[in-house]
């Protein structure tokens, strides 16, 4: 038996020796086959260098030529810096004085850094203390380089976001044309500077950039911890400078719960997000003031549900039906607590959650019907509109809008390819190549698909959505067009063989964009430069009267009513108390302009005067322009829902008309006549605007 077993043994030992030697054996083939590379690392360093160099510079310089446009552009339309102060206000068109007292509007103690969203003023005006601005630049100059210099970083964030998907800046650049020149519907900095989503939105960028470097496959340890820091710290101040974020971030937590049920990424770095969205929420709910917004807010209640559904979650192997049913019951459970948990919440937190919101929603979808006047008069606001043909044609004429489709299509198509193959178990590599034409499987890609389409069909009810959009819209049609994966995956479709698809894919990836480059640099380029060349005329004379006037006669301790546009401009310019602003997050304030805008309705003087008199107002504004308005749109003129609200007009079929017997007030009052003379008296007019002093009166007569 011994001599049986050794000559076995060495049997084994031989096979053994002689597996490893072939092991080997091919190692060294391979290592033989293999050319040294003496000076390729280098040579590669070099190349890699120099691209992020380039591309670095021209992102950064893009940035700055945007900010500078901008402030030139601005300078040409208002001739801002030869105007006075006071027309500089007007044409400022916002708030930025910092209150915080009971002398902003009538009989109401108000925060007005939580209620007016101030924190960028106030931050600005750290700044501008801090840094000695004071002794050098007028405070209006500093504000408004704060506001250009972040659109400068805007810019520069989606060239960066554009140029992580593609891997060439060209698309960053190609982004950036786009946005210029499609700038009316990607940015409202043109129409008012202080716009909240002017402050926000380029934070929000800058946590897309790091969440699109974050979500790559073959991103470094040190890269990823340096777009963890970024994403954290961009979340948070947009969290803090725009008190709707919280619903642009719910957008994006469900893109990536999508992302993450068809397991197209690891679910490790999606968890890591959502522990993000907590932290922010929780430190904005106690620096603004325990903003209970935030508390009851559909985020926080979609990532504390997504993080139950984890801890709940069994490990079963992917592709089995045990794992695909398991998939269907996870996605259900984390739509029901979510739900839930909202629901528990509002039980639970005092709060104000933009209840007007929601009414208008459902009156929006056609869920409810109302003769409210103040949700019929957002109803008809242009910004609340479904998006009009010129809008459509203007991104068409760019020609943005065309391969943008194309992009996505292509994208999309792809990533369901990509589910379906994950669905039914088939493993996918986790590298992918050029050659595999495979876009949609590489999780960066397709998140971006997923919130652009979320935003799209937002943007495709409500117009004024369209700056979350349009953006978006020019840096993922740059990167398709950039993108030699996508071309190849386009290739694979079509099984071109009659060219080499790698070879091809590279050269349309940089002959597209150049041609669109150049088409757009032709087409465009002057339109830009006459901007900046021509003059622009600001000419508005009647309210510059007004403003002085009331700076000059009125008593200081005067309270003065009127629209809330108005109001707030003259909060603004003057600093006078009024009666409301506009301001459409507070009840109390809502109720106040519709109690105000009366004075455009067919009521008594005696009526009016009790309304305004409630509010300790002592002057009255009266607007020609909404007095005498003639609306484009039926039944949106401010005195047509006036009627409807007030029931003075027959709006629909069985409605019951309440007759009035007193004529229009804001045309009555103009013509002096008694019961109009007792209550009101004239003290001020010009071509736009008549000004009524509040007579104190003792009693009325029935």
């Amino acid at each position: 038996m011994a001599e049986e077993e050794g000559p076995t043994v060495e049997l084994r030992q031989r096979r053994k020796l002689k597996s490893s030697e072939n092991k080997e054996s091919a190692k060294e083939e391979k290592i033989c086959d293999t050319p040294m590379p003496e000076r390729a690392p280098k040579h590669v360093l070099f190349q890699r260098f120099a691209k992020i160099f380039i591309g670095c510079l021209a992102a950064v310089t893009s940035g700055m030529m945007y900010a500078l446009y901008l402030s030139a552009y601005h300078e040409r339309k208002f001739w801002f810096s030869n105007r006075q102060e006071l027309e500089r206000e007007i044409t400022f068109q916002g708030v930025y004085e910092l209150t915080h007292n009971n002398k902003t509007v009538s009989l109401k103690t108000i925060n007005a850094v939580q209620q007016m969203s101030l924190y960028p003023e106030l931050i600005a005006s750290v700044l501008y203390q801090a840094t000695g601005s004071n002794e050098i630049i007028e405070p209006v100059y500093f504000y408004i380089g704060i506001v250009f210099g972040l659109q400068g970083i805007y810019v520069t964030a989606l060239f960066v976001t554009s140029w992580l998907m593609s891997g060439t800046w060209l698309a960053g650049m190609l982004t950036v044309a786009w946005f210029i020149i499609n700038r009316v519907d990607t940015t409202r900095i043109e129409y008012s500077i202080p716009l909240r989503e002017n402050w926000a939105l380029p934070y929000f960028a800058c946590q897309i950039a790091a969440l699109t470097g974050y979500l790559k496959s073959n991103l470094n340890t040190y890269g990823e911890r340096f777009c963890y820091l970024l994403m954290s710290a961009s979340t948070y101040t947009f969290m803090m400078m725009w008190e709707y974020s919280h619903y642009l971030l719910f957008l994006q937590a469900i893109s990536l719960f999508l992302l993450d049920s068809f397991s197209l990424e690891q679910s490790e770095k999606v968890h890591e997000v959502y522990k993000i969205y907590i932290f922010s929420l929780f430190l904005g709910y106690l620096l603004q003031f325990e903003n209970s917004a935030l508390l009851v807010s559909p985020l926080l209640s979609l990532v504390v549900a997504l993080m139950l559904a984890k801890c709940l979650q069994l490990n079963v192997k992917k592709g089995t039906f045990i794992a695909k049913i398991m998939k269907v019951i996870n996605f259900y459970l984390v739509c029901t607590l979510t739900v839930t948990l909202n629901i528990i919440m509002k039980m639970f937190v005092p709060h104000k959650e933009n209840g007007h919101m929601l009414k208008f929603l459902e009156v929006k979808f056609g869920l409810n019907m109302t003769k409210n006047f103040t949700m019929n008069w957002l109803l008809c606001q242009e910004s609340l509109q479904a998006p009009s043909q010129d809008f459509f044609l203007r991104l068409t004429q760019s020609s943005l809008l065309p391969f943008y489709v194309l992009v996505l299509i292509i994208c999309f198509l792809s990533m369901m390819q990509v589910i379906f193959r994950r669905i039914n178990g088939k493993s996918l590599k986790e590298t992918i190549t050029l050659e595999d034409g495979r876009i949609g499987g590489r999780p960066e890609i397709i998140y971006h698909v997923i919130h652009t389409i979320l935003l799209g069909s937002l943007a495709m009810v409500i117009e004024g959505l369209k700056y979350l959009w349009t953006p978006y819209v020019c840096m993922l049609a740059a990167f398709g067009v950039c993108s030699p994966e996508l071309w190849m995956t386009l290739f694979k479709w079509l099984r071109l063989r009659t060219v080499h698809p790698v070879l091809l894919a590279l050269i349309l990836s940089m002959a597209v964009p150049t041609i669109i480059g150049l088409s757009l640099w032709k087409e465009f380029f002057p339109r830009l430069m006459t901007e900046l060349m021509e003059l622009q005329e600001f000419y508005d004379p009647d309210t510059v009267e007004l403003m002085t006037w009331i700076k000059r006669q009125a008593p200081v301790a005067a309270v003065f009513a009127g629209s809330p546009q108005l109001m707030g401009a003259i909060k603004l310019c003057t600093g006078w108390m009024v009666t409301s602003l506009p301001l459409y997050n507070d009840d109390d304030l809502l109720k106040r302009n519709e109690n105000v805008y009366q004075i455009y309705s067919k009521r008594s003087a005696e009526d009016i005067y009790k309304i305004l008199t409630s509010y300790k107002a002592n002057y009255l504004i009266v607007e020609d322009a909404i007095c005498n308005e003639v609306g484009t749109m039926r039944g949106c003129r401010v005195k047509d829902l006036l009627d409807i609200a007030n029931g003075h007009v027959v709006c629909e079929e069985g409605d019951k008309l309440t007759y009035s017997k007193y004529g229009r007030f804001c045309h009555e009052v103009k013509i002096n006549y008694s019961p109009y003379v007792n209550y009101f008296t004239r003290v001020y007019w010009n071509r736009s605007y008549f000004v009524y002093k509040i007579n104190t009166v003792i009693s009325f007569q029935s």
